[in-house]
């Protein structure tokens, strides 16, 4: 995942703060070395690390911070408040249109993911209700216009296309087809190069102007790192863009970019692609990212991810359930089917207040909800109703038709039985329903220790 580096650097230097109780100058300024060395290596521009580094240390010495009683958290949340700054502090949403059609062109190099992500982004705004129409512009990457089709068949919208001729032409008729056919949302997927040169940024240009778009959105590759900055840069210049969209930020890239764009542009980061399904796909949000970075968790994020798979009326059965202490094995089935939805366990648990640090010392395997599904589909109704009545031949028996050892299946009981504790004093958090809270209690990582989900190996 992106800034884990940057996110370690800083909790060990925080955690040097918090050692200490009182704070001096120095040692304020000794942490600021050490913070400004982890934004280097995490690629952030020079310039950018070096005002960052300035604005935090000039609030971190004052007064008010070095004759507080919790001196090292007023410095955490300086540098929280700090990183939302560099980021934008606003959540930077779409320019939409008075009267429709909107018209969003989605431009960026060759290899950035704009065509991929053009469908993720009409995917998320059809949830939202919208009714989106993407259009093939390129014409000249080889078979563009058959990726489009297979991409947007999957996110559930309408492909326009005019085959091979001019992508000024196609951008038009796109845009005429969408007023016609109650379209209020129109998605350009526009050609790229393999850099950026004169035939491109004119054509682009001629785009522009016969489409007017309400958004010209710029597609980067986080990995390229502050080469996705110089290209963010250069697109701005050339077309006036007016927001980034970052792709792959869920891979191991150093994540510089994402705190340079910016400052270097003016313009804000306002999605970001999170892996390869259409649903990894997400707003940013500059508050959650800093949460991140810091180790804080981003449990908003979390409850979005888990509104998106679970029903209200879901919600309302299993809060009722837990407050009767009514939940068994077909409920515990029933919740593992929903988190695998969510998406990749690691990315899940990593929203988690406390957890980023801990995250490689947790054993998760996303093959153990498979493993904990065969064990529970083995059991007869009368023993997921009741699974205290499971005795060593029904084990037994689990165990055989499950494929898996005795030991695990007294494993899952086990951890089961803590999971029903757990429960009942969860069912105690009201009648709004397990995800009607906005928000959380703060974890402490140490509950993790000794914690692992049904089915996982314990952590030692």
């Amino acid at each position: 995942m992106a800034f884990e580096g940057l996110s370690e650097k800083l909790g060990a230097v925080f955690k040097k703060l918090r050692g200490r109780g009182k704070l001096t100058e120095s040692d304020v300024k000794e942490a600021m070395r050490e913070v400004r060395l982890a934004l280097l290596e995490a690629d952030v521009s020079y310039k950018v690390v070096k005002e960052f580094v300035s604005k935090v240390s000039e609030r971190a010495v004052g007064e008010e911070v070095l004759a507080s009683l919790t001196p090292a958290q007023q410095v955490i949340k300086i540098v929280n408040e700090e990183l939302i700054a560099l980021m934008g502090d606003g959540n930077s949403r779409l320019n939409i249109a008075s009267k429709p059609p909107t018209v969003i062109m989605m431009c960026g190099l060759q290899g950035s993911g704009k065509t991929t992500h053009s469908a993720k982004l009409a995917k998320m705004l059809r949830k939202e209700g919208h009714h989106p129409l993407l259009v093939a512009c390129d014409i000249y990457r080889p078979a563009a216009i058959d990726q489009l089709q297979v991409v947007g068949e999957r996110a559930g919208c309408k492909v326009f296309s005019l085959g091979q001729i001019d992508p000024v032409e196609i951008a038009k008729q796109g845009v005429r087809y969408a007023k016609d056919n109650n379209h209020d949302i129109v998605i350009l997927d526009t050609a790229g190069r393999l850099h950026i040169d004169e035939k491109l940024m004119d054509e682009l240009k001629n785009v522009k102007a016969e489409t007017e778009p309400n958004e010209i959105m710029l597609v980067v590759d986080a990995m390229t790192g502050q080469d996705a900055v110089n290209v963010a840069k250069a697109f701005d210049e050339a077309l006036g863009i007016t927001g980034v969209l970052m792709s792959k930020l869920d891979s191991d890239t150093r994540g510089g970019a994402a705190l340079s764009v910016l400052s270097v542009t003016g313009k804000p980061i306002k999605f970001v692609g999170m892996g390869e399904k259409l649903d990894e796909f997400e707003q940013f949000h500059p508050d959650r990212m800093a949460s991140r970075i810091l180790g804080m968790g981003d449990v908003l994020s979390l409850i979005e991810k888990a509104e998106d798979v679970y029903s209200k009326q879901e919600a309302e059965r299993l809060s009722q359930k837990l407050t009767k202490s009514q939940f068994d094995m077909n409920d515990l089935l029933a919740q593992l089917k929903q988190i695998q939805k969510m998406g990749d366990l690691k990315k899940i648990v990593s929203m988690l207040p406390g957890v980023g640090s801990k995250l490689d010392q947790l054993d998760l395997d996303d093959k153990a909800f498979k493993r904990v599904e065969a064990m529970i589909t083995s059991m007869t109704p009368a023993e997921r109703a009741k699974p205290s009545i499971i005795n060593p031949p029904r084990k037994r028996r689990i165990a055989k038709g499950s494929g898996m050892q005795v030991q695990d299946v007294n494993r899952l009981l086990k951890q089961f039985e803590q999971m029903q504790d757990m429960m009942k004093k969860l069912g105690g958090m009201g009648k709004k329903g397990l995800f009607g809270r906005r928000k959380m209690p703060k974890m402490d990582p140490a509950m993790l220790d000794g914690m692992t989900p049904p089915g996982f190996p314990k952590n030692n």
